[in-house]
């Protein structure tokens, strides 16, 4: 959850534009609990992709181009590795207790291979198509109906 609620703060905000927005907006315009939101408004921020300011002129925006940041990097900030086991990891690397001989684990081969698939995807798509599939998805249906849209498909780049 605490991804899918960053990826969706994180699309209000590159919609947004570079003015800043408070939390209550964000939380409202992307379907976030508030309280939840400043957590992960706290932990994007010591990441270096939002910058805050306090006070009633105060508020939150991207501190880098959004074509800048990666899904992968925001995941990984929020969520930690991509890996879904610790074995599997690249950057957090961490043995099975129970495991003789990872290089001989299919378990570990296999969450490798799932690791791999899903780097390639987040880590090869920015924060500006993501947040542009957002707002298109968002998008009222055509007249045609949604027999003729194919919203899962992401726009091209």
């Amino acid at each position: 959850m605490k991804a899918k609620y960053a990826l969706r703060a994180l699309a209000t905000l590159a919609l947004h534009g570079p003015g800043q927005l408070q939390a209550r907006r964000i939380a409202q315009d992307a379907g976030v609990p508030g309280k939840f939101l400043e957590a992960i408004l706290v932990d994007l921020r010591n990441a270096g992709l939002v910058e805050s300011r306090r006070g009633t002129q105060g508020g939150h925006r991207l501190a880098r181009d959004p074509e800048s940041i990666t899904l992968g990097e925001v995941v990984r900030v929020v969520d930690g590795p991509i890996a879904p086991i610790r074995c599997a990891s690249i950057t957090a690397y961490r043995p099975c207790e129970d495991c003789p001989d990872p290089g001989r684990c299919a378990v570990r081969l296999l969450m490798g291979e799932v690791r791999t698939a899903m780097s390639a995807v987040v880590d090869h798509r920015s924060l500006a198509q993501f947040a542009r599939d957002s707002a298109r998805l968002a998008a009222p249906l055509s007249p045609a109906g949604p027999a003729e849209e194919a919203p899962w498909i992401p726009a091209s780049p």
